[in-house]
């Protein structure tokens, strides 16, 4: 059974060149988020068992209904083994379903606990962070990247092991049957999924650069159509220029647009009859086999096989495709493991100070204070300001007086020096008395 996924299994040049390196560490962080989950886990694994068996099941019985009930002439055991074959499609179905609540319930407790986690940490990150990111990267590592999680927690790992439990139970009854045929079938299916993945690139190639000639064609709409564009054309006497550039790349788009679906058609002419040559061929050889060797073969038998080779193709397909799941899937724990990893810079002090009132004598000591190490915004500022009094601060923009009012709350913390707030360090002052 073959789960569903992406829909473009080729990465892109940006994908290719910022390639994860995945270590022993990162799949055991990864692990971490699953270990809670454990017995759930465990239980979706011996529902996709038992669904696998179950799905190839009907393939398998279709020889005895062949060979006792048809060949046999037995209706009774015709009509057994086919109500036998309905109840175990329909259980395969229902434990299916069960298996797909318990999934969807593990991935979606694996992203709360990922947001909920994110979220907490960069409320605890400085003013600094927000001020240096932006917002809609943070915004993305919260809710695209982590839904990106749940889309692998549900459909990527439980794809892999329904594939591969599929292929394993495939392989055991088609050799348990006649491992003549079933080496035959084995051969042949890389000759029908090698062509399916090469075709298949083709076509996203050409799909990739007709929606580049698309975007060009909309740049030059959004530039000639717009009412300023449309001035500029008209007073530059380009008309004919832009019409002319217009219909180029329409042009081109119209060629590559032809080419992508024409290499679907043939695709499809190519993939009809392999899949029609590969059945043949288990009849022919099983045929010989029956005629000229007297192998122990029935009908049933090669009806078996040609069945179960047919359920082969699409997991062998999907499990040729993890790979650039597998790598985008590291990416995006990459991706969200790299804000859990930055450091938080402003702590509440283990022994923070949490004074019973608040005179409001404030004092900066040669405070000096950079957002980033080659731009110091104060040097060097001392002064006092007595409980009771105020003060003005003024200048031109940019000159921090913005900053040295978010320095008193510990938004930031100074580079070197020191502020006081009633003759003590605010940096040991307990953060919610500053707030």
């Amino acid at each position: 059974m073959s789960r569903g996924g992406r829909n473009r299994g080729y990465l892109t040049d940006e994908e290719k060149a910022n390639r994860v390196k995945v270590s022993c560490a990162l799949l055991l962080r990864i692990g971490s988020y699953l270990k809670p989950y454990w017995v759930q886990m465990s239980f979706v694994l011996l529902t996709i068992i038992i669904t696998s068996v179950l799905r190839l099941l009907p393939s398998i019985l279709t020889g005895r209904i062949i060979d006792e009930g048809l060949i046999g002439r037995d209706l009774d055991a015709l009509i057994r083994l086919i109500i036998f074959t309905l109840v175990v499609g329909l259980g395969a179905n229902l434990i299916d379903v069960l298996e797909s609540y318990i999934n969807t319930w593990i991935a979606q407790h694996i992203t709360f606990d990922m947001r909920t986690q994110m979220f907490k940490h960069l409320q605890a990150m400085s003013h600094r962070f927000f001020t240096t990111h932006k917002q809609g990267d943070i915004i993305t590592r919260m809710t695209s990247d982590i839904s990106g999680v749940q889309q692998i927690m549900s459909n990527t790992l439980t794809s892999i092991l329904s594939n591969v439990i599929t292929l394993v139970v495939a392989l055991i009854a088609m050799f348990s049957r006649n491992w003549i045929l079933a080496s035959l079938g084995v051969l042949l299916i890389p000759l029908f999924i090698l062509p399916t993945k090469q075709v298949g690139k083709t076509r996203w190639t050409l799909t990739r650069d007709a929606q580049a000639y698309n975007d060009k064609i909309n740049g030059i709409l959004n530039e000639t159509l717009s009412v300023s564009g449309q001035m500029l054309v008209k007073l530059y006497n380009k008309e004919d220029y832009e019409y002319e550039r217009y219909e180029d790349l329409n042009k081109k788009m119209i060629q590559f647009n032809i080419r992508e679906r024409m290499a679907g058609r043939w695709f499809r002419v190519f993939i009809n009859t392999f899949s029609n040559f590969g059945p043949m061929m288990i009849y022919f050889v099983g045929g010989l086999l029956m005629m000229r060797y007297d192998a122990e073969l029935s009908v049933g038998d090669i009806t078996v096989l040609v069945a179960l080779l047919g359920r082969m193709y699409a997991p062998v397909n999907a499990l040729l495709g993890i790979q650039v799941e597998w790598i985008r899937s590291m990416a995006l724990f990459t991706r969200i493991f790299e804000y859990f990893d930055m450091p938080i810079e402003i702590n509440n002090d283990s022994n923070a100070i949490l004074p019973k009132e608040a005179k409001g004598k404030l004092e900066f000591e040669h405070v000096y204070f950079a957002y980033e190490p080659t731009r110091t915004i104060l040097k060097d500022i001392s002064f006092k300001l007595e409980s009771g009094k105020s003060i003005a601060i003024v200048g031109p923009s940019g000159t921090g007086k913005s900053t040295i009012i978010n320095l008193i709350p510990r938004l930031y913390d100074v580079s070197e020096g020191s502020i006081k707030f009633d003759g003590i360090d605010v940096r040991v002052l307990d953060l919610n008395f500053l707030h």
